[in-house]
């Protein structure tokens, strides 16, 4: 049985816990590179105060059933779960006993790419939606702000094998965002679990 650290991020009106080397190295290395080449990655036109552009990264879709997600004016539809993202669930369901339906995939290629302020609050999540996010590759920087209190804020760094767990209240009161960066960063893969009601 691996030994599993978990960093809860003392945020107030949140519920965030972080567990470093959730996948092993290897199994991250392995895991990365089946996904990024298994997957059909698309790029989505994204339309924000009025204006369309390409969303500066690629997304796909999975799920057990046919649901569709909608965000910023796109409409996502899901592909089946692959064997990988099927094992990869079943490990973070045993961590936090929920049963999620849907994974929102996303392949950060450079430093250009990036994903803005935003809640994951969409009304198919439900009432206070639980979100695992896994980061296989290079790591990022997450950043955290509070809706109300401004002086409020968090960043924190998402490395290679990670797992972040966000419950309760936090897309209430938090927007999260990964930043574009001038640094030289190699691809990330970010897996998003959730349910979709």
């Amino acid at each position: 049985m691996f030994s599993l650290k978990e960093i809860p991020l003392k945020l107030p009106d949140a519920d965030i816990s972080y567990f470093p080397n959730f996948f092993s190295e290897v199994e991250s290395y392995e895991l990365y590179n089946l996904i990024l080449n298994e997957t059909n990655w698309q790029q989505d036109n994204i339309t924000v105060f009025g204006k369309t552009y390409a969303q500066p990264r690629l997304t796909a879709l999975f799920a057990n059933n046919k649901k569709p997600y909608c965000y910023s004016n796109i409409s996502m539809h899901p592909k089946i779960f692959t064997k990988e993202l099927l094992e990869i669930k079943l490990k973070i369901e045993k961590v936090i006993n929920v049963k999620f339906t849907t994974c929102l995939a996303n392949l950060y290629r450079d430093g250009n790419d990036s994903n803005g302020w935003h809640a994951d609050n969409e009304k198919e999540l439900g009432k206070n939606p639980v979100i695992a996010s896994i980061t296989f590759g290079a790591a990022r920087y997450f950043n955290l702000k509070h809706k109300k209190n401004k002086a409020l804020k968090q960043k924190l760094l998402l490395e290679n094998g990670s797992l972040l767990i966000m419950q309760g209240s936090t897309q209430d009161y938090w927007l999260h965002q990964i930043a574009k960066t001038k640094k030289i960063v190699k691809p990330r893969i970010n897996l998003t679990f959730r349910v979709i009601c």
